[in-house]
């Protein structure tokens, strides 16, 4: 992992392989930004007509490079674009700051060590500028020979120690918001290093006893039970998901505890490790990047183990529903009906619906400890990446004020969200004449036809929230921001966000 820390040095006589500096689109070209006053003194107050005739703009994500100044002990001055200057007396957002710190992050690959010089305020924005730089320099080449280091990055390995200037080292603000962005920018890239696994080597019961091995380290309360005990507890949903496959499914539960605890969140995850669709088998091209679709999983176990790491006064338990959806002659049929955790028996229409199966076992047996809230997150249907893209998830609930609490946690560490309905009309549309429920509905709307289906399965009385994440989980395009190609880790931040704000009392 990359190492992080403040210091309180001059830029000219710090020692590193390049200096990160910000640069702002203004109405007349580019602007230094704050943080660099060193950097533009030394060339007489001319930095920003010189990056200018390199052709930079300050847009967001550009990068512009060019020889330290004389006197300098850093080679190298690399330019980052923040994008448009903020209005007199306004700050830079954090989340362009993050933005930024993992651009340079990115393009620093093969350094040892880089100095950034961006805007620093305040603790907020060096826990920003700390968090964007981590999660930016990520990295996830272990499948790869790359002829040097088995952890490089096409060749170059991740920047090695980022230095945050401005910061105040001996500063308890400070300090801990650089600890909080080591702690969750670690358990989010684990999140990321489990959705790039492949599932030849990820599977339920390799996922679980890695669970095991972190909650041991961090001190969490673990329970797995396999494919024995979920018989006997009559697990109908996950055993009907993995019946197929030859890998036997998982339901784990994670269990962060704190004296202090007034308030009990309970986040559920999907964790598919493969989704073929199974006899609803899916069509060619649909299948490549199935190994994503344990991402709601990876996020729930992160952010559980991001909690305990923090200390959060907050009792946290995580819940993994695990397993493989394949088709062979011992998997569940279209037509077929399942009697799940709760009781209730559902009609199976369409085996690649497994998600919400899975999920509906998790959310019953989350219930019975009757947390003050649940929140279920997963790479769920792909009407929700119609509805709103792959860089959105959306929130459905059976409680409006808690969704918009979500959206807003969401917003502030930078996850675009956006709060869905739950009409309840779509609901006689999984009417079965067989079972009690169908896993189908209308076919319009199905993003929240899968949340109503999931409704059924929360505890009488409990607050809940649904988390789609099918967009955002896995970016098949170009890296951007500090978000790479790949498992991204999204929700891990809002569901540590809401953990922070529970144990604060700021939801209730």
């Amino acid at each position: 992992m990359t190492a992080l820390t403040l210091s309180t040095s001059a830029a000219p006589g710090l020692r590193a392989d390049a200096i990160v500096i910000g640069v702002a689109k203004g109405a007349k070209g580019p602007v230094v930004a704050p943080g660099a006053e060193a950097v533009d003194k030394a060339y007489d107050g001319r930095l920003a007509g010189v990056l200018e005739t390199l052709g930079a703009s300050g847009g967001e994500g550009e990068v512009t490079k060019l020889p330290a100044p004389s006197g300098f002990k850093t080679p190298l001055v690399l330019a980052v674009g923040l994008g448009t200057v903020p209005e007199k007396d306004a700050e830079y957002g954090t989340e362009a700051l993050r933005k930024a710190a993992g651009v340079a992050a990115r393009a620093l690959a093969g350094s040892k060590k880089a100095a950034f010089a961006l805007p620093l305020d305040d603790a907020a924005d060096a826990g920003a500028i700390g968090e964007g730089a981590l999660l930016g320099a990520y990295s996830f080449d272990a499948y790869k020979d790359n002829g040097k280091d088995p952890k490089a990055k096409n060749g170059k390995a991740p920047l090695a120690e980022i230095v945050l200037l401005g910061g105040k080292p001996r500063d308890k603000a400070y300090k801990a918001a650089i600890e909080r962005a080591v702690a969750v920018s670690e358990e989010l890239n684990r999140s990321r290093d489990l959705v790039n696994t492949p599932p030849n080597d990820l599977n339920p019961e390799s996922f679980a006893a890695i669970a095991q091995a972190a909650a041991k380290e961090h001190g969490i309360k673990i329970q797995v039970l396999d494919e024995k005990a979920l018989t006997k507890g009559g697990y109908g949903g996950i055993l009907g998901v993995g019946s197929g496959s030859a890998a036997t499914p998982r339901l784990v539960k994670l269990s962060y505890t704190s004296s202090k605890a007034k308030k009990h969140l309970a986040f559920v995850g999907k964790g598919i490790t493969y989704d073929s669709g199974g006899i609803s088998l899916k069509p060619a091209g649909h299948n490549e990047t199935m190994k994503c679709d344990m991402a709601g999983a990876a996020s729930v176990f992160a952010a559980v183990v991001a909690a305990a790491r923090l200390g959060l006064e907050v009792n946290v338990t995580g819940w993994l529903a695990l397993a493989e959806n394949m088709p062979s002659g011992s998997a569940t049929r279209p037509g077929d009906v399942l009697r799940m955790y709760s009781g209730k028996t559902v009609e199976v229409l369409n085996t690649d619906a497994e998600g919400r199966l899975v999920l509906a076992d998790a959310l019953w047996a989350a219930s019975q400890e009757k947390p003050d809230a649940i929140v279920d997150v997963a790479t769920l249907t792909g009407a929700m990446v119609l509805a709103l893209g792959n860089r959105t998830f959306g929130i459905m609930g059976n409680d409006d004020a808690f969704r918009g609490a979500l959206c807003e946690a969401a917003e502030e560490v930078g996850e675009p969200a956006w709060p869905m309905p739950l009409p309840e009309h779509l609901r006689k549309g999984m009417d079965s004449a067989t079972a009690d429920i169908a896993n189908m509905g209308e076919r319009m709307g199905g993003g929240l036809v899968a949340g109503l289906f999931l409704r059924e399965f929360v505890g009488e009385g409990i607050t809940w929230a649904h988390l789609d994440i099918a967009g955002p989980a896995f970016n098949e395009s170009g890296p951007f921001g500090y978000t790479p190609k790949g498992g991204t880790g999204t929700a891990v931040r809002t569901l540590v966000r809401l953990a922070e704000l529970t144990a604060a009392g700021d939801l209730g």
